[in-house]
């Protein structure tokens, strides 16, 4: 009777599957290591310190030159007023004039025009202003009135005789275009002369309204010109493109 009691006791009882203790996992594979990887990220890393130094290096040679900011005409000198500084790459090939050498640059004429945002190197100024074959320089000084408003180098300008004694100056004169303007209207000397420089009292305290002017002319209409501005009889016109 006891033993059928233990037999049955021991019918009742399912049978758990052993658990594996914590201490017996099962092994994994070792990592697998790539060093063909491993060097090339070293190679991107040396690669990428080159190129910003020499992004540094090159930043480094640059040099500080002169640039002008309006057109400057030939036989013009520049001034603080008409340029400024930018930053270039240095190259021995080509004569940059240096932002140090302002001072020295302003006591140089201009050979030819030299337009706005042009960087200036030292074989577009001479000592002395180089003028076109023909050509010759002449200065006049203009009173209010005597002149447009807003005229600037670079215009070109019809150029007359003015005062009481204009129809006889001008029959007077022997300048080519001064014949042609005698039987136009008896007054004008020059049809088209060029603007090389101007100069006001536009920083004085008070403005007088008085400009002077160099005009390039032809050589023959120089004497003619030149004797109108010495006695104040002189007027210029600007003359639009295309007329």
């Amino acid at each position: 009777m006891k033993i059928q009691e233990r037999t049955g006791a021991g019918a009742g009882r399912s049978a758990a599957p052993a658990q594996p203790s914590v201490g017996d996992r099962l092994p994994t594979a070792p990592r697998e290591r790539k060093p063909a990887l491993a060097a090339l990220a070293v190679l991107l890393v040396l690669v990428g310190a080159l190129g910003a130094t020499m992004l540094v290096l090159q930043a480094g040679d640059r040099i500080e030159v002169v640039k002008v900011t309006k057109d400057i005409q030939a036989g013009e000198s520049v001034t603080s007023d008409d340029v400024t500084s930018v930053m270039v790459a240095a190259d021995d090939s080509i004569d940059y004039v240096q932002w140090s050498q302002l001072g020295a640059l302003k006591t140089l004429k201009a050979k030819s025009t030299i337009y706005t945002g042009t960087v200036v190197v030292g074989q577009m100024f001479g000592a002395k202003s180089s003028l076109p074959a023909g050509k010759a320089s002449v200065g006049v000084a203009l009173k209010e009135g005597q002149y447009p408003s807003g005229i600037k180098s670079g215009d070109i300008v019809a150029v007359y005789r003015v005062g009481d004694n204009s129809s006889s100056s001008s029959s007077g004169s022997g300048g080519s275009s001064g014949s042609t303007g005698s039987s136009a209207g008896g007054n004008l000397i020059v049809d088209k002369a060029r603007v090389s420089s101007r100069s006001d009292n536009s920083d004085a305290a008070v403005s007088t309204g008085n400009l002077s002017l160099t005009l390039l002319v032809d050589q023959s209409d120089a004497a003619a010109v030149a004797q109108a501005a010495s006695a104040g009889s002189v007027a210029v016109v600007v003359v639009v493109p295309g007329n």
